[in-house]
């Protein structure tokens, strides 16, 4: 078994496919559409791995609005491949001016990453 993909709910579908395109390399499809249900979304690829889709419906945010509780998706990582591009993007990331909540580290695990947040502030560990 596998995972096939990971969804999250984004506010701005296109800021946030812009993103992922620009900085992780991502390959969107056609952006789907479902005008009855006011859902739009789009799969973002990458050359190996899970699929990524990306979520919008108006109707979600306002159920959220207010409410402190959320649970879900904690974070999820992106490996690029070696402890220099971890530094390097991390870098890049920060001077574009996007939070970097965790400078590049090896943690207790043994993983080497940073950790940054997305447009929405979601988290992304970026790893070997």
């Amino acid at each position: 078994m596998k995972i096939e993909h990971i969804a999250i709910w984004v506010k701005d579908l296109e800021l946030m496919r812009n993103f992922y395109e620009k900085y992780f390399n991502a390959i969107a499809g056609e952006l789907y559409h479902n005008p009855q249900k006011e859902f739009t979304s789009y799969f973002l690829g990458f050359k190996e791995g899970v699929r990524l889709e990306l979520m919008h419906k108006p109707t979600v945010f306002k159920s959220l609005e207010g409410s402190s509780d959320l649970l879900g998706l904690a974070h999820f990582a992106i490996s690029v491949g070696t402890k220099e591009k971890v530094d390097a993007l991390t870098e890049q990331l920060r001077n574009d001016g996007f939070t970097v909540e965790g400078n590049p580290r090896t943690t207790g695990d043994g993983y080497y990453e940073s950790i940054i947040l997305d447009p929405e502030a979601n988290r992304i560990e970026i790893t070997i």
